[in-house]
């Protein structure tokens, strides 16, 4: 599929997936949440790609949050469609089972923070700022920046960014773990891919299966968590990854893996 508000490419069985709307500092309306899922679609489905990058175009922002425009024309009813339509876009690109790293580049606030959420890491440039604003406009997050925040932060964190609604420096949201790691401007984006392809070259059944684990445990006791645990463990003793990663350890050689 093309896009109109995306730049999607492919290298190496890497994608990265750019908003492009620098003149609106890459501000996600409808159209482009929705772009966004048929970009995370794409990266499910072809075998070729093993994980994605999510960035902003452009030096100022990875994106500015939601577009106002629509939010201010909102009644109830659409209010709830655009929560529950930006929730499952979003919950789709943290389920899509490959890894996703958002190099936030820029400003992140509202909506584009809860993008960068919904990403397996977050990088930033030093010189990002990061936010959850939404109170300063008589509204609340509704991407799922309530509940993501909170379990990647703490309710600690999540109260004070959300209820104050003020923007934080990269140091910052690093230091409470809102972000994995920092780098400088011109090294984000070389580093992120570092990064993701560091990952990409484990075994990737163990690592979509660590992602499933890691995911389905949040939300449940601690017991079943590990039942879970448990249960994918027994999946990937049954693959040749597992076989091949034994027998380089041994060997003293790179594990060259398969996927299966």
């Amino acid at each position: 599929m093309g896009f109109e508000n995306l730049l999607f490419e492919v290298s190496e069985g890497l994608a990265r997936v750019v908003v492009n709307r620098p003149a609106k500092l890459n501000v996600l309306d409808d159209a482009t949440v929705r772009e966004l899922r048929g970009a995370f679609e794409k990266v499910a489905d072809e075998d070729s790609i093993g994980g994605a990058i999510v960035t902003g175009a452009g030096e100022k922002a990875f994106s500015a949050g939601a577009d106002i425009g629509e939010l201010s024309r909102m009644g109830p009813l659409d209010g709830r469609r655009k929560s529950l339509s930006g929730q499952e876009a979003f919950s789709f690109i943290e389920t899509c089972g490959k890894p996703s790293i958002a190099a936030v580049n820029g400003l992140c606030f509202g909506g584009g923070l809860e993008l960068a959420l919904a990403c397996t890491l977050r990088t930033a440039s030093s010189t990002a700022k990061l936010g959850l604003p939404e109170v300063t406009l008589g509204i609340l997050p509704g991407y799922g920046g309530t509940q993501r925040l909170a379990r990647i932060a703490g309710p600690a964190v999540a109260r004070e960014w959300i209820l104050t609604g003020e923007g934080y420096p990269a140091a910052e949201a690093h230091r409470v773990g809102v972000v994995n790691r920092v780098y400088e401007p011109a090294s984000l984006l070389p580093e992120t891919e570092k990064l993701l392809r560091t990952i990409l070259s484990r075994g990737p059944v163990a690592v979509r299966c660590a992602l499933e684990a890691i995911t389905r445990g949040l939300d449940v006791p601690l017991a079943e968590g590990t039942a879970i645990e448990a249960d994918l463990f027994a999946i990937v003793t049954t693959t040749q990854d597992m076989k091949e990663g034994m027998a380089a350890f041994l060997e003293k050689r790179k594990p060259r893996f398969a996927g299966r």
